[in-house]
């Protein structure tokens, strides 16, 4: 270990790098010392390259010669970019989730800054009416409704408009200024606009008394930290609880951090916010540009913007005046990140609210067992909406019994009577089948070849509008082929049902209706799912088809029938979450029916109408299905009784990777205690992905402290085995699925 004799730091920097360790770097010549501060970006000699780094801390030794250290070329802030609690909370899930510290900091910036672009929120444009534009003649635009629309909000406000703020008020208003400024009716002002304009926004709703204790509860917790869990049947009002707990945080002067599973799904959701709180509304999720990103990050870290909506990546957005975090659907397996940095939003926005001291707040009408697990442990404080708000009541929950029944490709005849009869009243109808395309198998009738994937041990899915055949699982696509390769006669098959094949039957039993399909490939271009939604929301739709995107967060008050077409895909699985998922599904889908004054009714279409899930589900409900599950998973020692990680190997030749698993199995038994079962090597479910041979180690113990302690230890040894350098391996800690 050399120290530096003039006492010039060192520099400790995390690179992103799936490396576990720090680099050291001498610190550059002509810089002030006693500015320099841990979260500043700094830019470093890497190989023949440079690359953006974190600044992790300053020491005086190394164990590298000094004269060995390269020197650091610049530091790129001037201020840190991350507060000390941003990382702490790095530091842990760096240290729970047994990730490189570098990768995990990396997560934490948006794309731009992690490749050391400057951090400086672009200068907002201001738009107010000129002369002209202050006298309106409504006749002349009578072809321009949009274009009226926006000079009549500037006519409510004279000081002029932001851009913020003309987005959070409407989202479309770019090419309506650009034609108004044209016909010089606006103009671009110079004079900075007060950040504290509050445009109109919509008034609370009056709450029924459980919504109102809900708000209570959380206001009286507002200042320190706790959990509550808000468990609200689908309609019960659960955003309305959201808004006005954050009324009451944004009149503290602070900021609320809204996290969502998919925010591209919920437009609905994001509307309401945006028409509720008419302020500036930072929104990130990834389909959104690079600078949309950055400017939603620092503008929530210079405080300039007060609510974020956002993803699981959004969680590591700093705040400057944290006043709440909230997860809706808590239960979303969407908040755990699936490859890299494994980590659960939801938890570790648990453990950020306890280093922040501000309060959490978990919504779902399905909630998971781990979250119903802390409520019994009395960690989480539960906040229960039991009855729809309003009018509204619960949908009442059929089994259709299809076994020797006629169909009609996968629509079983009395579902479509009951479907005609919806329609006849004026209602609609939403069919959830959870399969996209057209059907998920291709087979020759002759000599039963089956198209398969040459990468993947998985079918090839037909997609009959593009007349391809392609690989849910690495993407790889082929031409749609209408001669059996293999016997060269045989008549090919499509065998199974996607959401293409049904939208065809319906077309056909109901061809006067109109049909909209809402799946991941009808919703590709932007803004076509939002156009599906107000289609329907107008009431120009009649049957609405879709996969898992309905399930989530959408309001169609003229939906009084919900059909689940193929209920028994998701009862059988050797992965033990999968009754779990297939509850909530079930009871996320469901809630769509019914959500205003007509009542509502699901059918679900099923070949094993005695299965407990289902019988459970219908009679007693969720609560009592959760229950059921948390019991059985207790005599069984899983999760949340026990704890996991899942280490997994992928190669090009199956050997390879089994032995590495087998050499990290036999360390594993040396190092691990009694508490904690080593289960495995064995081939993943799907054996084959992409080419690569898969197969996963499980780790299992009663005891958390006794797991982490094991893989402290065995990660090292895995670094410095030389199988290690020709897999592809990967840790998993509590993972949601065993794919």
């Amino acid at each position: 270990m050399s120290k530096l004799q003039d006492g010039f730091p060192i520099f400790r920097v995390a690179l992103p790098l799936p490396i576990f360790r720090l680099f050291d770097y001498l610190a550059p010549e002509n810089i002030d010392i006693s500015q320099v501060k841990p979260g500043m970006r700094v830019e470093v000699p890497f190989g023949k390259h440079t690359k953006c780094g974190f600044l992790v801390e300053c020491v005086q030794y190394s164990d590298i010669k000094t004269d060995k250290l390269k020197v650091a070329l610049r530091l790129l802030d001037d201020v840190p970019l991350l507060s000390g609690k941003d990382l702490k909370l790095l530091h842990w899930a760096s240290q729970y989730y047994h990730h490189p510290l570098g990768e995990v900091i990396t997560a934490a910036f948006p794309v731009s800054l992690r490749q050391g672009k400057v951090a400086q929120l672009r200068s907002e444009k201001a738009y107010k009416l000129t002369e002209l534009g202050q006298v309106i003649d409504s006749e002349k635009f009578k072809r321009s409704p949009k274009q009226l629309s926006v000079l009549e909000k500037f006519q409510q406000h004279p000081q002029g408009l932001s851009e913020s703020q003309l987005t959070a008020w409407n989202d479309n208003w770019r090419t309506s200024v650009k034609q108004l400024l044209s016909k010089e009716l606006l103009q671009l002002t110079s004079d900075a606009m007060p950040t504290d304009i509050k445009l109109v926004g919509e008034s609370n709703l009056i709450c029924n008394p459980q919504q109102q204790s809900a708000i209570d509860a959380v206001r009286v917790g507002l200042g320190h930290f706790a959990v509550f869990l808000l468990e609200g049947v689908t309609g019960s009002g659960k955003t309305e609880v959201y808004m006005q707990i954050i009324q009451e945080v944004l009149a503290r002067g602070q900021q609320v951090l809204v996290l969502l599973p998919e925010i591209t799904l919920t437009p609905q959701l994001e509307d309401r916010f945006k028409r509720r709180f008419a302020i500036p509304i930072a929104i990130s999720h990834s389909k959104l540009t690079d600078n949309q990103r950055q400017h939603a990050w620092l503008s929530m870290r210079q405080g300039q913007t007060s609510i974020l909506l956002g993803t699981r990546s959004a969680l590591f957005t700093p705040l400057k005046k944290p006043g709440l975090i909230i997860l809706d659907e808590e239960h979303d397996s969407s908040f755990k990140q699936q490859e890299g940095f494994r980590f659960s939003a939801r938890d570790v926005a648990i453990v950020r609210g306890k280093l922040l001291n501000i309060p959490v707040l978990l919504g779902s009408a399905t909630p998971s067992l781990e979250s119903l697990h802390n409520v019994n442990k009395q960690r989480y404080q539960l906040l229960h909406l039991p009855e729809r708000a309003g009018a509204a009541q619960a949908p009442s929950l059929q089994l259709l019994d299809i076994r020797n029944k006629r169909m009609h490709e996968g629509i079983c005849e009395s579902l479509v009577n009951e479907i005609h009869k919806t329609l006849a009243k004026n209602e609609q109808v939403l069919l959830f089948l959870n399969r996209r395309g057209f059907a998920p198998t291709l087979i020759c009738h002759g000599c039963g070849w089956v198209a398969r994937c040459q990468r993947c041990d998985a079918n090839l899915v037909i997609h009959y509008d593009e007349q391809i055949l392609r690989c849910h699982h690495c993407g790889q696509e082929q031409r749609l082929i209408r001669q059996c390769p293999a016997c060269k006669t045989g008549e090919l098959t499509a065998l199974g049902l996607g959401t293409e094949r049904i939208e065809k039957i319906l077309s056909e039993l109901f061809v006067e209706k109109t049909i909209v399909r809402l799946d991941r490939d009808s919703t590709q271009r932007k803004g076509t799912l939002e156009g599906f939604l107000e289609q329907i929301n107008q009431g120009d739709v009649d049957i609405i088809l879709g996969t898992q995107m309905l399930a989530k967060g959408h309001h169609f008050p003229n939906v009084t029938l919900v059909a689940i077409l193929d209920v028994d895909s998701g009862l059988f699985s050797i992965d033990f979450h999968a009754a779990e998922k297939m509850a909530q599904m079930i009871v996320q889908v469901s809630g769509r029916a019914g959500r205003a004054e007509k009542p509502g009714r699901v059918i679900m279409q099923t070949r094993q109408p005695e299965h407990p899930l289902l019988t459970t589900l219908i009679r007693e409900g969720y609560r009592s299905f959760a229950n059921n599950a948390l019991a059985e998973r207790q005599a069984a020692l899983l999760p949340p009784f026990s704890y996991q990680a899942l280490l997994r190997a992928h190669a090009i030749d199956a050997e390879s990777a089994m032995t590495f698993l087998q050499v990290v199995s036999e360390s594993a038994r040396i190092l691990g205690s009694s508490h904690t079962q080593i289960l495995g090597p064995v081939a993943a479910p799907m054996a084959k992905r992409a080419g690569l041979y898969r197969y996963q180690l499980l780790l299992q113990s009663t005891k958390r402290q006794d797991l982490h302690l094991l893989l402290d230890k065995l990660i090292p040894v895995i670094e410095k085995h030389k199988l290690a350098k020709k897999v592809r391996w990967s840790l998993d800690v509590d993972p949601v699925d065993l794919y």
